[in-house]
């Protein structure tokens, strides 16, 4: 079995992962904007926290898969080298598609995401003029392209342009590797064939992985943020309707339209059978900005979704009970400075083990008053502490984040898991 995710706190056994390399270095703050990064980063140490962090997934026994590797491996085979360049190559100048038709498979998957920059560029010039073909900073989050639920792959449909050939590279990965050939394709935006014609004004659907939250084999959480749409949601509830031992809910928690709201794992993230983070102010009922719901019953496919009261007493309805954390504590100024940096981010390595941004502090602090361990990821490098992914513990592990923080995204973003034990 290559994948199978039924929640998002059974054990980990497979995460895909990519280091930020050149093309965080190639970024230029003109890019910040559209692809939702607060700087530029400084890139040795952004790669030097990654690979803190993914050194600790191996030392805990997580196998741990490169998207890069897997992207060279995949262009090795032929059929998977003519899609991608299909779809890539008529996009650019003649001299970028013909130096990139005549790259080697690994050289061409560096190129795919790292870019190229134009030789001879005046020190004044404009963005489009700086690249042939632009770099993929924010490929590092893997979270986004795709989603791993039970044995079967959904494909993200990206809310910018900016970010399709990521959406591209992804599922040339999951179409065309050996190890994942054999998944099932649950849902592919880009291949959806609707019923009806588009009403007048509506564009076509965003999805992204960062709003979709597996909760169990029975339910399943999509965010409406500035990135899913309403299209894109209810493709993917038409779609998870259509398994044959699919998901019963799917729950649509329409967020606020902000900048720091951009996904719903960036508000709410279960770390525990019982407990999650959350952003108290969105995600907990009775605030001027908390989230509405919606619970669509996917046996009942064309019925009207109903509206819950909140998402955690809508997921008690369907047997999944939290206690809420909230990220940054109860201080409401510090609650939106964590949120900001990814304080309600984690990703569950096990059931109770939580990886946090470390600066972080005060929600490390929430979860260390409700009987969390707090450990540094350098105290396990180092061999000061020791933990097991086997214990029945609860402990948050907090990883170096100074530069990693910068780009907008937090442990669980960083991380697609291809596999996870179900809970029993």
């Amino acid at each position: 079995m290559s994948v199978r995710v039924t929640s998002e706190v059974g054990r980990l056994r497979t995460v895909l992962v990519h280091e930020p390399g050149l093309e965080v270095d190639r970024m230029v703050p003109s890019m910040m904007e559209e692809l939702l990064f607060d700087d530029i980063l400084f890139g040795e140490r952004a790669r030097d926290e990654h690979r803190r962090f993914r050194r600790i997934l191996e030392l805990l026994g997580v196998e741990v898969l490169e998207a890069g590797d897997l992207l060279a491996e995949t262009l090795e085979q032929e059929r998977a080298r003519e899609w991608v360049e299909g779809f890539v190559l008529p996009h650019l100048l003649p001299e970028f598609r013909a130096r990139l038709s005549e790259m080697a498979p690994r050289e061409l998957a560096g190129a795919l995401v790292t870019g190229i920059p134009r030789d001879g560029v005046a020190s004044k010039a404009d963005l489009d003029d700086l690249f042939g073909v632009r770099p993929l900073p924010n490929w590092c989050f893997q979270r986004d392209t795709q989603v791993v639920l039970r044995e079967g792959v959904v494909f993200a449909s990206m809310a910018n342009f900016a970010r399709h050939r990521e959406a591209l590279l992804s599922r040339a990965i999951f179409r065309f590797h050996p190890r994942f050939e054999e998944v099932e394709v649950l849902h592919d935006p880009a291949a959806e064939v609707r019923d009806r014609p588009p009403a007048p004004g509506e564009g076509r659907g965003s999805l992204e992985g960062g709003d979709v939250i597996v909760l169990s084999p029975e339910v399943v959480a999509v965010g409406l943020s500035e990135r899913t749409n309403l299209q894109g949601v209810e493709e993917l509830a038409r779609a998870l309707a259509r398994m044959d031992d699919g998901p019963r809910w799917l729950l649509r928690v329409d967020l606020p339209r902000r900048r720091a709201y951009m996904h719903l794992d960036t508000l709410f993230t279960p770390v525990d059978r019982d407990v999650c983070l959350v952003h108290a102010p969105v995600i907990l009922p009775g605030n001027e900005q908390s989230a509405t719901v919606r619970e669509y019953d996917l046996a009942a496919p064309g019925s009207e979704p109903v509206e819950r009261a909140d998402l955690l007493s809508a997921l008690a309805r369907r047997g999944i009970e939290y206690e809420p954390v909230p990220c940054g504590g109860a201080d409401p100024m510090i609650q939106q400075r964590e949120q900001w940096t990814d304080g309600a981010n984690g990703l569950a390595l096990a059931p109770g083990i939580v990886v946090l941004y470390d600066r972080n502090q005060a929600t490390a602090a929430a979860l260390e008053d409700r009987g969390f361990r707090v450990l540094r990821a350098d105290d396990l490098l180092l061999g000061r502490e020791d933990l097991s992914l086997g214990e029945h513990a609860r402990v948050c592990l907090l990883m170096p984040s100074n530069e990693l923080s910068r780009a907008r995204g937090g442990a669980h973003c960083l991380t697609h898991p291809l596999l996870r034990d179900d809970l029993t």
